[in-house]
């Protein structure tokens, strides 16, 4: 029986483990391993609504005391700036996996022209509105939201957290690790500590310490998908700039560019792939997109993939050090999240004493989901015809799609029906046929069952679209929202039951 856990990394991913796992099996010793050399990257994180479900309902984090001390922003979805339209919208209520009494078909038929305000959410997103309004003028927080968060400020509050569920902390940088036949008996610190546990949680980033250099797991490269393996970040101070209550996601000439809006600055970072520009000229193509910065570059490595298995003897490894991708569709945290309650939930289920079929399972579903980020990260960039530069004239030909051919084959001859669901691969992620048909039908790619729509139809479809435009027009912008929700009387009915 597992009686201690030992979790390397002081990260999100190490101290969400963390607080997870005393949270729900309480009866653990859990010690965190933190590397004070190691310091947090102050880059914006974007999250999908898995992230709130975990934080207030699977660990039950008061939301009140979240939102005082991590001070995040609201993210209804994602503004592309992306494909043939120019821009849609992607949001975390269903637009296009609906079919409306009125309608025939389903709704993606309808959105071949247009694809604005197909929903409230993507209305109030049009109009740059975080929330519907009450009669009485405060903000009605819906469940299709997420959040912007500052990394730091994240980092602060999980540790907060942690202490007070009684986990416990070590300061130390990694020189070894013992293994033994069931994975690792200890790991040693450079301060000459040995440190021994039943269970290790590899939260170690792209270091991988223990799966990787330790176990010598192989990783799974995405490369043939995936091309970029390059960032630059910089960010500023918000002066007269609406908080936007969405990421947007921006093509540019070898990769994209994100924007995450927090109350007091704004982050941006550009994605891109070194082999089709260098850095200097990647820095000096995101000054010019954004003349605000001023600081010097920072400039970030990584590599696309994943590790086949995540779970090998006694070592569980738990975000980055588990696999990555570029974070086009904020997956970070969704996945960490996700595989943090499979492990836990296992381990349960075993009486914390894990089996090799529990292990097997949890492999099976963590390396699937990593194959259906690739499939879908992958689409974004097969179909995006906006710029024609070089960069963007080889992914489209290369792009190596074949993880989703099923679902494509489909689509291309039967459009955006729900029967596409049935040749989607089997995931644990949270975009569901919702996100392939955004991508396809934002993307406007063809397919052969098309629909006339008859006038009445089309009719009946822009009065209900209009009618989200008028709710939406109503609606509450988020630095409103912030004042309510930071305002002394402020309470939260989920805290309160």
């Amino acid at each position: 029986m597992i009686q201690k856990i030992v979790v390397l990394g002081a990260g999100s991913a190490g101290l969400l483990a963390a607080i997870s796992l005393k949270r729900k099996i309480p009866r653990l010793d859990v010690q965190v391993v933190r590397s004070p050399s190691i310091g947090v990257i102050g880059v914006g994180e974007s999250t999908t609504p898995n992230f709130p479900y975990h934080l207030f309902e699977y660990l039950g984090i008061s939301r009140k005391r979240f939102y005082e001390l991590a001070e995040p922003t609201w993210k209804l979805g994602i503004k592309f700036l992306w494909g043939s339209r120019g821009r849609f919208d992607y949001t975390f209520q269903n637009q296009l996996d609906t079919h409306h009494p009125g309608l025939a078909k389903p709704t993606g038929f309808y959105c071949r022209e247009d694809f604005n305000n197909v929903s409230l959410p993507g209305a109030l997103m049009h109009q740059e509105m975080a929330f519907p309004r009450q009669p009485n003028g405060a903000p009605d927080i819906h469940a299709w939201h997420a959040f912007h968060i500052e990394n730091k400020k994240f980092v602060r509050i999980l540790e907060i957290v942690a202490r007070e569920q009684g986990v416990s902390f070590i300061d130390g940088k990694v020189t070894a690790a013992e293994k033994s036949a069931d994975g690792i008996a200890a790991i040693r610190l450079d301060g000459g500590e040995r440190v021994a546990a039943d269970f290790f949680v590899d939260a170690s980033g792209f270091r991988s310490e223990l799966l990787g250099k330790a176990l010598e797991e192989p990783f799974v490269s995405f490369a043939s998908s995936l091309f970029c393996d390059r960032a630059v970040i910089g960010g500023w101070n918000r002066t007269d700039e609406k908080i936007q209550p969405y990421t947007t996601a921006e093509t540019m000439n070898s990769g994209w560019a994100w924007q995450i809006d927090h109350e007091k600055i704004i982050n941006r970072g550009y994605v891109y792939c070194s082999q089709a520009i260098s850095d200097e000229e990647a820095a000096a193509e995101f000054y010019r997109k954004n003349p605000r910065i001023t600081d010097e570059p920072q400039f970030i490595k990584f590599r696309s993939g994943c590790y086949k298995r995540q779970w090998v003897g006694n070592v569980v490894a738990l975000g980055n050090s588990g696999g990555f991708v570029e974070p086009l569709e904020s997956t970070a945290l969704m996945i960490l999240c996700s595989n943090i309650r499979s492990m836990i939930e296992l381990l349960i289920h075993c009486d914390i004493r894990p089996n090799p079929s529990a292990r097997d399972l949890f492999n099976d579903l963590t390396y699937g989901s990593w194959q259906d980020i690739r499939g879908f990260l992958s689409i974004h960039y097969k179909f995006n015809g906006l710029l024609d530069t070089p960069f963007w004239r080889q992914v489209r030909a290369e792009a190596d799609v074949s993880h989703v051919a099923p679902l494509l084959d489909f689509y291309h001859e039967n459009g955006p029906t729900g029967f596409c669901r049935y040749r989607m691969p089997h995931t644990q992620s949270d975009f569901g046929l919702e996100g392939y048909l955004v991508m396809l039908v934002g993307n406007q790619v063809p397919y052969n069952n098309r629909y006339d729509v008859p006038a009445e139809e089309m009719e009946w479809w822009k009065r209900r679209k209009a009618a989200f435009v008028q709710q939406a027009s109503q609606g509450i912008r988020s630095e409103e929202a912030l004042a309510y929700v930071k305002h002394p009387g402020w309470t939260w009915n989920a805290d309160r039951a």
